[in-house]
């Protein structure tokens, strides 16, 4: 997943304008002419992701500053690695750093967990997914980190794709009514059933991508033998690291994480400043 870099610098700066507010109190307390070198650590083994908003955030507060990568986006750190260099004004270092690591540690933590889950399924057909279950304000960061961590993503919002759940068939009468009602749509389309009966039922209908919500192993064994090939099956609801090969091994060809994107557990990142010569 690409993502412009207007994108990532307006949410550097909403993220610093809400951190500095009228001035960074503390940081004045150094030269203004200051320069100083830096070096960030990671504490524990990560993929490393969000490197762009972490110089984003340096760079909008001084834009010659100096930062050099010593691993690259998506690499898998170990604990106490230097990951990077940074040389450039000591008040804006300072100012940045609280910022540059939040960004730091929760995309890395999002890639993270998607590493563990996409290495736990190697060698099946399925792959991870993303949900809208994200941080607000961070989801088109977060679903790139997604796919840094080797999973991939569903649709951004409610705009760029049509999921039909379990409320939508009830306020349009039925699973036939709710898929007849996207006859035109020029968005994928995917519906939720929640027992096998209901997935007879969208397959009738035509339904091409069906979720199959909180199915376990034994159904969703059925629900692929029912299925032979006509739809995309997508796995969702209480999966974890410790079931989700049994899963991927039924034969689904998704399966959908929610706590990919919420339930975030951030990554150690530490920055040190050099010591300034007495």
């Amino acid at each position: 997943m690409l993502i412009s870099d207007d994108i990532i610098q307006q949410q550097a700066a909403a993220a610093l304008a809400e951190d500095i507010k009228t001035g960074d109190l503390t940081a004045a307390l150094i030269p203004a002419e200051q320069i100083s070198e830096a070096h960030v650590i990671s504490r524990e083994s990560a993929v490393l992701c969000g490197t762009a908003w972490f110089e984003a955030c340096f760079r909008q507060l001084d834009a010659g500053v100096k930062i050099t990568w010593l691993v690259a986006e998506g690499a898998t750190l170990t604990p106490n690695q230097s990951i990077c260099s940074i040389h450039g004004n000591a008040r804006a270092m300072l100012t940045a750093e609280r910022t540059g690591l939040n960004f730091l540690q929760t995309l890395s933590a999002t890639a993270t967990l998607t590493r563990q889950y996409a290495d736990a399924i190697a060698g099946t057909k399925a792959v991870v997914m993303d949900t809208r279950k994200t941080l607000p304000g961070l989801r088109l960061a977060q679903k790139y980190a997604v796919t840094v961590g080797g999973g991939a993503n569903q649709r951004l919002g409610l705009y760029d794709g049509i999921l039909i759940k379990e409320n939508h068939i009830a306020a349009a009468g039925g699973i036939a009514q709710a898929l007849a009602a996207t006859s035109t749509a020029k968005v994928p389309v995917q519906i939720e059933v929640e027992s096998l009966n209901e997935l007879k039922t969208a397959l009738a209908a035509g339904a091409k991508c069906i979720l199959l919500d909180n199915f376990d192993v034994d159904a969703l064994q059925q629900a692929v033998a029912l299925n032979q090939g006509r739809a995309e099956l997508e796995a969702s609801g209480g999966i974890t690291l410790a079931n989700i090969r049994q899963i991927a091994k039924t034969g689904v060809d998704r399966i959908s994480v929610g706590s990919l994107t919420k339930d975030v557990k951030a990554v150690d990142f530490s920055m040190r400043f050099n010591r300034q010569p007495a």
